[in-house]
């Protein structure tokens, strides 16, 4: 089989496309450049030690409408974006998937810690990876059953400790790599980056009973929940809890005031199952790093609302929940709203497992 990996030049795409050729397949290497050409560089020499042919796609302009200007205007709306998973939708499982086929390439692999299954109806599933520290199938619930069909993830299976030894066993430099946290097209804070590219006024700090704490220095530079950096001392430790665009206001409240039971998310797309119609019993998680909490989903219009047995903490606008059955994503779309302890409903909800 010819299978095109998506490579950046850091160890997990590269191990990947290793374990590729050595199971007998036909491989070559598909670099984009989104920002600067510093991966492509990497990529090309990662690719000359494994020997393997190596491409470059210039991505640059769809990459900043469909991902950089998301990215900012998403904070400009008083979200908190998520560009991985736009990204990864768009562009690696988007344009590069199409130079993979227009090459003759029949799959795309990428270093995605994550695995992808069939299941009994037929369906492309998206499983999590085996190691849970890495796990990455968070990013990638936005995928279709036609992206999915395409895909390989050669790491699905391995910890990381073993991606890194088998890179220091074949002498790639990127085995020793410390892991990037940076957004990538970031170099450094991503409010210096917001500042040269879109609209914002100071404004009030106010608290939950509408006193004035303080200037804010423009919307788009606070996160919900976030604590440092606000410039005040409330005498107690307080918190981000809203964001109010059109009175360019933010919120600050106690611990207790960033819990909220209830969410909805627009723009569902569903794995393991063609879509939701009818409540559901999932665990859900609301950012990359939360953990997972149970939750029964409903579909409104629209829009899915998400209600949690426990309260969670600091659910942001623009942030991406996903929901699972056991290893598997069910689906997930991106938070548009939420409030405090919303319960109950009527409907029957489906407690089964769905693969």
């Amino acid at each position: 089989m010819k299978v095109a990996v998506l490579m950046s030049g850091g160890v997990d795409s590269t191990i990947a496309a290793l374990l590729l050729r050595e199971a007998g397949h036909q491989v070559l290497g598909l670099t984009m450049v989104n920002w600067d050409e510093e991966a492509a560089r990497k990529a090309r020499a990662a690719a000359g030690i494994l020997d393997i042919r190596h491409h470059v796609v210039d991505l640059r302009e769809v990459f900043q409408d469909r991902v950089v200007d998301y990215f900012c205007q998403s904070y400009a709306r008083g979200e908190t974006p998520n560009p991985c998973v736009e990204c990864n939708k768009w562009i690696k499982f988007g344009p590069l998937l199409d130079k993979a086929l227009e090459l003759g390439c029949s799959r795309i692999a990428t270093g995605h810690y994550a695995q992808v299954e069939t299941g009994q109806q037929g369906r492309y599933l998206l499983k999590r990876g085996v190691d849970a520290a890495k796990d990455q199938s968070y990013f990638l619930h936005g995928l279709t059953q036609e992206q999915l069909s395409c895909t390989l993830f050669p790491l699905g299976s391995l910890l990381k400790e073993q991606v890194r030894c088998m890179g220091g066993n074949h002498g790639l430099p990127a085995a020793r790599e410390k892991e990037s946290q940076e957004i990538c097209f970031i170099p450094g804070d991503y409010r210096d980056f917001l500042k040269e590219r879109i609209n914002y006024q100071p404004g009030p700090i106010m608290d939950l009973q509408g006193r004035v704490l303080g200037v804010h220095q423009g919307l788009p530079f606070y996160t919900i929940g976030q604590r440092k950096g606000l410039g005040i001392s409330g005498g107690r430790p307080i918190y981000v809890v809203s964001l109010d665009r059109e009175k360019n206001q933010v919120y600050m409240g106690d611990e207790e005031s960033l819990l909220s039971h209830t969410l909805w998310a627009a723009d569902c797309n569903f794995i393991a199952i063609p879509s939701l119609t009818k409540p559901l019993t999932v665990n859900a998680r609301i950012r990359y790093r939360a953990p997972l909490a149970e939750a029964r989903i409903t579909p409104e219009g629209n829009l899915v609302r998400v209600d949690f047995s426990t309260p969670q903490r600091a659910i942001a606008s623009g942030q991406s929940v996903v929901f699972y059955q056991g290893d598997y994503v069910v689906g997930g779309g991106r938070i548009v709203s939420h409030h405090p302890a919303r319960h109950g409903g009527n409907g029957e909800t489906d407690t089964g497992s769905l693969v």
